[in-house]
């Protein structure tokens, strides 16, 4: 007998959860809302144009090659990545740009022409992130948070490393230039964090970084997707799409499968959510079945979340990719930089203001567009669901200004030229993602609620309940994501050690 995992969603830790398990012979079902696999990561397809909707940033490339390795494959027979040099470029407030690689004297030079002092402060910064990367990273990303021993061991690590300290903190004391200060703290906002807020342990990311390179899926990211999707269809995985999950059924302290929205049971031994873990308590377990850390309370009252996003997708019949005044990925950083973020986060109102993530993957692959078009997608932080912002008036002015601005600065002609547009803003994370206040990278990762603090990979109320993905540890971006699929594969490979299987069902052949 084999037991039979049930996995809510489709994003990548579900897809990385899904086919290390199934490599293993466990025998796995997938259950999407939408109409095919990604999650965040769902494409787009419209005018002839492959809009990634989601992560396009690849770092820790090795992370995905373990997944096919673990069932026997190579993940270059199945999707190409290639690196990006720069991995950004980095705008200032006046259109000046700051590149940057994994080749430290190109790095060198290109501080030297801001401040040439700090040339050195950051080598120090970079010596220092080390530890952080090697603790925080190799040591602990891949290892469950269950208990507050977990933490206490770690504790002592974390104070030496000064986790205490904001990432934008942590920087200054190595950096005097302010907009290189930027330049190496905006990293937390890839993942839903405030860089004045989030602890200095993900200062890491741009180690990270540095570590392993940025890499493009050539493609898109929804050849990712497809890849992993196939490789657990090879391994016997099964997808259901259109399939709303309406219940985690629960007997006592144990989920025995889910119940759709059409009213359809299925039966499994152990449940894994890739949806939001705010979300996922809060509308798919009843609260008796819940204790008072997975509480409505807590996750109404007392847990902060991850600002929301604006995204404009959209493809030109012009190409600008010779012009040379774009990198592959662009961020546009405002002339406030605390002030944005403060209101942002804080205020939580909808700043005059913005800066920008300026995707550009034509220039690496222009497969994803027409002959002769460009792709494009501009990305831009706001408030959560929280703030007094109605979406319904404000979309329209935001996107125009957004798009002015562009034409203006970066893009000429731009809107003359645009031949295909989508666009999602806080709405869609909230309704189409079931993301809790439509938070783009589901809880903040403020030092508060990382590590032991934040949303467990198993349930305390349900053991065989389990969670994957940005909200639960250790966190958001696709190194994390990751992280949580192999978490929940360990725990779950040594809970059915001992416990024989409730369905009874026998595995199928897998044909390898």
């Amino acid at each position: 007998m084999t037991d039979k995992i049930i996995i809510i969603g489709s994003g990548f830790g579900a897809l990385g959860a899904a086919a290390r398990l199934a490599a293993r012979g466990y025998r796995v079902e997938l259950f999407e809302k939408r109409d095919k696999p990604g999650g965040r990561a769902y494409v787009y397809e419209q005018d002839g144009f492959q809009f990634d909707g989601g992560p396009t940033v690849v770092t820790a490339p090795f992370m995905f090659d373990d997944i096919f390795a673990a069932a026997g494959r190579k993940r270059a027979d199945y999707v190409e990545f290639t690196p990006l040099d720069p991995f950004y470029r980095i705008f200032d407030h006046t259109g000046r740009g700051f590149d940057y690689n994994d080749d430290t004297e190109f790095i060198a030079e290109q501080i030297r022409t801001r401040n040439p002092g700090d040339v050195d402060g950051y080598n120090r910064f970079m010596r220092s992130t080390k530890a952080i990367f090697q603790k925080g990273f190799t040591e602990l990303a891949d290892k469950p948070f269950l208990h507050v021993g977990d933490m206490l061991k770690v504790a002592p690590d974390l104070i030496r490393l000064q986790s205490h300290k904001s990432v934008y903190r942590y920087v200054s004391q190595f950096i005097d230039d302010e907009f290189l200060r930027r330049c190496f703290t905006f990293h937390p906002l890839l993942i839903g964090g405030n860089p004045f807020d989030a602890s200095s342990i993900y200062a890491m990311i741009h180690y990270l970084e540095r570590e392993w390179g940025i890499h493009y899926v050539m493609g898109g990211t929804g050849a990712l997707v497809r890849a992993l999707a196939t490789l657990i269809e090879e391994l016997g995985g099964r997808f259901h799409y259109n399939a709303e999950v309406a219940e985690i059924l629960v007997d006592g302290k144990r989920a025995t499968g889910i119940r759709l929205a059409d009213g359809t049971i299925h039966h499994a031994d152990h449940v894994i959510s890739n949806a939001d873990v705010a979300w996922t308590y809060l509308n798919l377990i009843p609260s008796r079945a819940r204790g008072l850390r997975n509480s409505d309370f807590r996750y109404r009252n007392l847990t902060r979340y991850s600002m929301s996003l604006v995204v404009i997708y959209f493809g030109t019949k012009k190409l600008y990719r010779h012009d040379g005044r774009l990198a592959h990925h662009n961020i546009i950083l405002s002339e406030r930089y605390q002030g944005l973020l403060a209101d942002i986060f804080k205020a939580k109102q909808l700043p005059p203001d913005f800066s920008l993530y300026l995707h550009m993957p034509t220039l690496t692959d222009p497969s994803i567009a027409p002959p002769g078009h460009e792709s494009f997608y501009v990305l831009s932080p706001v408030p959560h669901l929280g703030a007094d912002v109605d979406w319904r008036t404000a979309a329209k002015p935001y996107r125009d200004t957004i798009m002015q601005f562009l034409e203006d600065n970066y893009l000429p002609d731009l809107q003359a030229n645009i031949v295909s547009e989508h666009m999602i803003d806080p709405r869609h994370f909230e309704s189409t993602l079931n993301s809790h206040l439509g938070a783009a990278f589901s809880i903040e990762p403020i030092l508060t609620q990382s590590a032991w603090f934040r949303p467990h990979n198993r349930s305390e109320d349900i053991p065989n309940l389990y969670f994957v993905g940005a909200g639960t540890h250790p966190g958001a971006g696709l190194p994390g994501v990751l992280s949580s699929s192999k978490i929940a594969e360990d725990l779950i490979v040594a809970a059915t050690a001992t416990q024989p299987s409730m369905t009874g069902d026998k595995l199928p052949a897998l044909g390898y």
